[in-house]
């Protein structure tokens, strides 16, 4: 009996160990799962993500049939991003789960799922799988609100400052400290003023440029790894998370800038050729960028065209911009001043001016639907939108991205595309699928399209500014309403869902609303009421290629990387993201300074 309990020990204080050992191995997202098992039979555990849209379960531990003395025990890893529904099932009986449940773990917690039956309810078979918690899970998010209180208190104190030399009495004794330091050069500046007070500079929409700097600033700091937060990088397959919005914002951003440059230009005497010329080059420059800069690293080493990735960022907005370009420089109207009118076509000016751009972007928009719902998939059920792989209870393992993926691998081939997509790990797929794709291509060009419709606004109604605020808010709810209908307002239901992936419809529509929501917002903040000068987002949005470029490039370099002490925590991570996006906005603000602008 002695011998029994000696060895029951030693079985615990083995179990407490590896226990011990596993989790003081945890990472990002991770805690440690324990089972017990007290029952005669051996179990398995079975797992499936309620992220995962009809995923089949999968295998998570097994745990042999308990001694007469002592249960068996076995633990694992199980992720913390989602919520997971486990499955109890016993080997040699019903193929129905004796118990199941459903939690979010915490990150770092242990916990410890005891199975077991009472002497009265064996009889009938019930099992019962009761959870204690070993060990408290620590706060994922405080990293975050720390950060947030530091930024919060570097906005207050920079107003704080800017408010004290505002006043009155710091006016005065800047301007006399500046009598005394700069007399000898009194003439030269009074002559430099006079001359750039002649010089009438052009007005800039400070409220676009702000929007380009905001976005660009959240895609540099998801880009660099957010924090390790799971919300800070793309969503698995259907949804959106943070990481997922930057880039139509951009997209969108695109397509205003065009508008604005090019109505500008032409106001200028620039003709149609030399518009046409000045397009195709800034194309060609951004996918060449996108091609042998931002698809390879010195870590992969010598750039080989057996494996080099023809789509890219880069090259998605290069061709976007190509497209709602040329449509503009071609039907673009010289005079876009609103006349004041009862007709009923005044109302939608900015449409009907533009009716052949409108006919061209049905058509593509069509041709992508007719593409996406109707283009036979070998393997596939037509229409398929979905991951493959666990995705559609194991049907279509292969089918990743249906139709999209498909002409991907027809017209670019497999090992020319992105091989790693996000759904990988939670869907378990293997197949390579590019979510800068030919099909989706069309769709941004549709995001960049309603950015110009922005812009043709501006123009049209720049000197009633209401209007303009009014008109975003219209096309804001119009686009909102018809995400809802696409969506059915659920994240994997819908007739279309949201997805960055295949940059579907519904992507393009709800993006497209909250596109319309931001700028009117800034807008009326900035170019209206003169609330805020958009700093800083201001100085990246006015230099974006060169931020968007050099960090990209120097991602894997000091400052913006080093070796982490701490991996399993959030803050040093947090820490570093934040230090190599504030450097690059600092950079920005320094060439501002220095009058430096990067064009193409």
């Amino acid at each position: 009996m002695t011998d029994r309990r000696c060895a029951g020990l030693l079985l615990v204080l083995g179990l407490s160990l590896v226990c011990f050992t596993a989790a003081e191995e945890l990472k990002l997202d991770e805690a440690l799962l324990s089972v017990r098992n007290h029952l005669p039979d051996a179990i398995t555990l079975l797992y499936v993500s309620d992220y995962c849209y009809q995923c089949l379960f999968q295998p998570l531990l097994t745990v042999p049939s308990a001694n007469s003395s002592q249960p068996a025990n076995n633990a694992t890893i199980i992720s913390t991003r989602f919520t997971l529904t486990i499955q109890v099932m016993r080997e040699g009986g019903s193929k129905d789960p004796v118990c199941s449940w459903k939690q979010l773990y915490g990150e770092h917690g242990k916990y410890i799922i005891s199975v077991h039956s009472s002497l009265m309810e064996q009889e009938n078979g019930t099992v019962k799988c009761d959870t204690v918690l070993g060990k408290q899970p620590s706060n994922a998010y405080l990293p975050l609100l720390v950060a947030f209180g530091v930024l919060l208190f570097i906005t207050g104190l920079y107003y704080f400052v800017a408010y004290i030399i505002r006043l009155g009495c710091t006016q005065r004794f800047i301007e006399d400290f500046s009598r005394r330091t700069s007399y000898v050069f009194s003439n030269e500046s009074a002559l430099s003023q006079e001359q750039n007070a002649a010089v009438p500079k052009p007005k800039r929409l400070l409220s676009l440029d702000t929007f380009r700097g905001f976005s660009l600033t959240v895609m540099v700091f998801c880009n660099y790894g957010g924090g390790g937060y799971w919300f800070f990088q793309h969503a698995p397959w259907n949804g959106l998370t943070i990481a997922d919005l930057v880039m139509p914002w951009f997209v969108f951003i695109i397509g205003t800038s065009v508008a604005l440059a090019f109505s500008s230009m032409r106001k200028k005497g620039v003709h149609l050729p030399q518009l046409l010329r000045k397009l195709t080059w800034r194309t060609c420059v951004l996918m060449a960028i996108g091609v042998f800069f931002i698809n390879y690293g010195p870590a992969d080493g010598p750039l080989s065209w057996r494996w080099a990735r023809i789509p890219g960022v880069l090259q998605r907005l290069g061709f976007t911009y190509f497209v709602v370009a040329f449509l503009f420089a071609c039907f673009s109207k010289q005079n876009s001043d609103i006349v004041e009118s009862h007709q009923w076509s005044a109302a939608v000016r900015d449409i009907v001016t533009y009716w052949p751009e409108w006919i061209i972007m049905i058509a593509l928009e069509t041709v992508s639907l007719c593409l996406t719902f109707l283009l036979p998939v070998p393997g596939c059920p037509t229409g398929y939108l979905g991951p493959g792989g666990i995705g559609s209870y194991g049907q279509y393992p292969n089918c990743t991205g249906g139709a999209a993926g498909y002409i991907d691998k027809w017209l670019l081939g497999a090992n020319h595309i992105y091989r790693y997509p996000s759904c990988m790990d939670l869907y378990k797929t293997t197949e390579p699928f590019d979510p800068e794709g030919v099909l989706g291509t069309i769709n941004s060009v549709a995001m960049a399209f309603f950015g110009l419709q922005a812009g043709k606004i501006i123009l049209i109604y720049r000197k009633f500014p209401l209007k303009i605020i009014k008109r975003f808010l219209i096309w804001s709810i119009l686009l909102g309403t018809v995400s809802a209908i696409l969506t059915k307002c659920t994240r994997d239901e819908g007739f279309i869902p949201i997805n960055k992936n295949l940059w579907s419809l519904s992507f393009v529509t709800t993006l497209s609303c909250f596109s319309f929501l931001l700028l009117s917002l800034m807008f009326y903040v900035i170019d209206v009421r003169h609330w805020w000068g958009g700093q800083p987002f201001i100085y990246p949005g006015m230099n974006s290629i060169f931020v968007y470029v050099g960090h990209a490039l120097l991602a894997m370099y000091f400052p913006f990387n080093w070796e982490v002490k701490d991996s399993k925590f959030h803050f040093e991570l947090l820490a570093q993201d934040l230090l190599g996006t504030s450097i690059w906005v600092l950079v920005a603000y320094l060439l501002y300074r220095q009058k430096f602008f990067l064009k193409i």
